[in-house]
């Protein structure tokens, strides 16, 4: 009856494949959540008298950032099975395999390097020594870390429920069975999933916690007050859930017992977000942009 009743998804996870050349849907919605996730950003940092072309520029290296995060805690996950002994594929990026906690702490890494770092006397200086030829060195009109971080909050929520789209179609994070009408099941020959019985659609659950995550937060986006602390609430917040969300997904690797890496990242997350809030943030009265 639970397999009458399931959700059967017989999509090709490849998009395009073709001689040497495979793209996914998981690949390419996640090239579109994180473009979403830039013009959103870039949108709603213009209407509060940012410089588009300033967190355009912060974007690239958030990005940059990201990508490494993403890859370093899935090495991390997986290097007793995989990268260890083939230490070469850590740097295929494009073959697969990222963790989104990676993205979200890396692009905040990187985007905040790039504004401490490009009007530093220290980089100027190094500029005017080593690339004289380029014209004198200005400092960039920036937004501030903490306010740009808290309107790239719902921004990253949006660009990762897009995302999970990608997972959903791929079938590459397995999950628990289930008997529930909406369970899963992959028919396609590519499908990582195929042959397995009906499953929790766990990718699923966390795009709609994403975007529920977002409607939930949205009003106090200009509410919380020292500039950070809406960036803050959601990394707590999104923390809280994807650890209970991560019990229906099934990992190769666990750690303290249970717990796989995503949980064990999401409690380390709450031990400093949640202290932070109570200690610094401020209810403050509504602002319009």
């Amino acid at each position: 009856m639970g397999i009458l009743a399931s959700i059967s998804i017989g999509i090709n996870p490849n998009l395009i494949d073709f001689w040497n050349l495979t793209l996914s849907w998981h690949g390419v919605l996640t090239f579109v959540g994180v473009a979403v996730a830039v013009w959103l950003i870039a949108r709603w940092g213009g209407r509060e008298g940012m410089i588009v072309d300033s967190i355009y520029s912060v974007a690239v290296w958030a990005i940059i950032g990201g990508v490494i995060g993403a890859r370093v805690l899935h090495v991390i996950d997986f290097w007793d099975e995989v990268y260890r002994d083939d230490f070469l594929s850590v740097f295929s990026v494009w073959s697969g395999g990222i963790a989104i906690y990676g993205a979200i702490i890396g692009g905040f890494v990187g985007g905040a390097l790039y504004i401490m770092i490009r009007n530093s006397e220290w980089f100027l200086s190094l500029w005017r020594t080593v690339f004289p030829f380029m014209g004198e060195a200005q400092k960039a009109n920036l937004p501030s870390i903490g306010r740009l971080a808290d309107v790239s909050a719902p921004a990253v929520l949006i660009g990762m429920a897009i995302g999970r789209l990608g997972d959903i179609i791929n079938g590459e994070h397995f999950s628990k069975v289930t008997d529930l009408p909406w369970g899963f099941i992959y028919t396609h020959a590519n499908s990582p999933g195929i042959f397995r019985p009906p499953t929790h659609p766990a990718v699923g659950y966390e795009m709609i916690f994403d975007l529920l995550l977002v409607a939930a937060i949205w009003p106090l986006r200009n509410r919380l007050r020292p500039n950070g602390m809406f960036f803050t609430l959601f990394l707590a917040t999104y923390s809280i859930g994807r650890f209970f969300l991560s019990f229906l997904r099934e990992e190769f690797n666990e750690y303290f017992g249970a717990l796989n890496e995503a949980q064990v990242v999401a409690i380390i997350v709450v031990i400093f977000t949640v202290p932070l809030l109570v200690w610094k943030a401020q209810l403050v009265r509504p602002t319009t942009n």
